[in-house]
């Protein structure tokens, strides 16, 4: 049997001046708004507007791996792919790559909440197929 590859979603990051720290690079603590900002969008450009009123995505843990410093003027992106869903639960690889040079990686879990419950939701056959091949 095979098993289709996951889609990559691809963002593009915009380095700005106030994201650079001491030591001339972007400071560590940047990388966890950049997961944020490129899961979302991910969630945004994969899912229906209609369910995106009545789900949101709250992270619940990052691992970080940092392989080298990014700087100012660098052209970088983000690629996210979804790994799984289990329950409420769904997890993704966030790569953040200067030309086809590894910098980060990111490796997250988010939960699924009803937009107006603000409880825990269950991920639908339908909302995990927006993002993984079943």
């Amino acid at each position: 049997m095979t098993t289709a590859t996951p889609p990559t979603f691809v963002h593009p990051i915009k380095i700005s001046v106030a994201e650079i720290d001491a030591m001339g690079h972007v400071n560590n603590a940047v990388y966890l708004q950049w997961v944020q900002e490129a899961v979302v969008h991910y969630w945004q450009h994969a899912s229906p507007p209609h369910v995106q009123t009545r789900l949101l995505w709250v992270a619940l843990r990052h691992e970080i791996i940092y392989r080298m410093p990014l700087f100012l003027d660098d052209k970088v992106s983000a690629l996210v792919t979804a790994t799984g869903t289990r329950g409420s639960r769904a997890t993704f690889t966030t790569l953040f790559k200067r030309g086809e040079d590894l910098a980060t990686e990111v490796r997250s879990s988010w939960c699924c909440v009803d937009a107006t419950t603000r409880k825990p939701r269950r991920i639908s056959d339908d909302i995990a197929r927006a993002f993984l091949p079943m």
